[in-house]
């Protein structure tokens, strides 16, 4: 398993968390990190990732932070209106976005903006926890391939597996021990490079997205030596939100039904 070290000014916030969260992963977790040299050394680039746990942003954070990079995140607006969490959050350059909403745009531009810098940024392009009944990747949004349409910057596939053993989808109870193995998984850059028009179309940006799902989706049927599922599960088409928990919102209703 090899690693790459550090070559950037962390500034407070990456030594606090560094120093809480690699020796309480060290002592749950087994990683087995695969081709992650693979995430380029410098340089703006998106790091695509698959969403299975609650857990896995902090885990995909060691996983980025042991190959050289410092990650940037699109983070849910509401984090940054908890005082104990917001200074940290800023102090680590994430990047607050809200869902759904108007304001969703700037924390577009600031995504860019932020690549443009020279920053990796790390996206979640199914935008939420899977829903996919075998926690397959399900159908992407844009805003990854946006971001890298706009940027020209490289896209790195990344998959994991095992940390949902830690944490399940929308489960409350966290199983620490024994210590999990935990895998990742990179692949080569997502080929864009015939769908360079400015602006990028519709279709173009779509084509972009699905190229970016199937990368993903590659890497862990390697991992899980499995073959993933013909077509990729879609929230929409099954009459499911793509934002809150399902399972919640399944007990309400069966609530308001008795």
């Amino acid at each position: 398993m090899r690693v790459r070290k550090l070559d950037q000014p962390r500034g407070w916030g990456f030594v606090v968390g560094a120093s809480i969260l690699k020796p309480l992963l060290a002592a749950t977790t087994k990683p087995d990190w695969i081709d992650g040299l693979r995430i380029p050394a410098t340089g703006g680039c998106v790091v695509v990732v698959n969403h299975v746990s609650h857990l896995d942003p902090l885990t995909t954070a060691h996983f980025v932070y042991d190959h050289g990079r410092l990650p940037r995140y699109l983070a849910k607006a509401g984090l940054f209106d908890i005082a104990v969490l917001s200074g940290f959050l800023k102090a680590v350059g994430q990047i607050p976005v809200e869902r759904q909403t108007v304001g969703a745009h700037g924390a577009y531009d600031a995504a860019v903006d932020a690549v443009r810098a020279g920053e990796c940024l790390v996206v979640y392009p199914e935008g939420t926890l899977t829903r996919d009944p075998d926690l397959w990747p399900m159908v992407g949004k844009t805003g990854a391939a946006r971001i890298a349409l706009e940027t020209g910057c490289p896209v790195i596939p990344v998959a994991h597996w095992g940390v949902q053993e830690m944490l399940a989808p929308y489960a409350k109870r966290v199983h620490l021990l024994p210590r999990h193995r935990v895998r990742y998984k990179v692949g080569a850059p997502v080929d864009l490079s015939d769908l360079t028009s400015r602006p990028p179309s519709a279709a173009e940006i779509r084509i972009a997205t699905d190229r970016i799902m199937a990368a993903i989706t590659e890497q862990l049927a390697q991992l899980r030596g499995e073959a993933p599922p013909a077509e990729r599960f879609d929230p929409r088409a099954h009459g499911i939100s793509q934002i809150g928990n399902p399972h919640k919102k399944n007990r309400e209703q069966g609530r308001s039904d008795r």
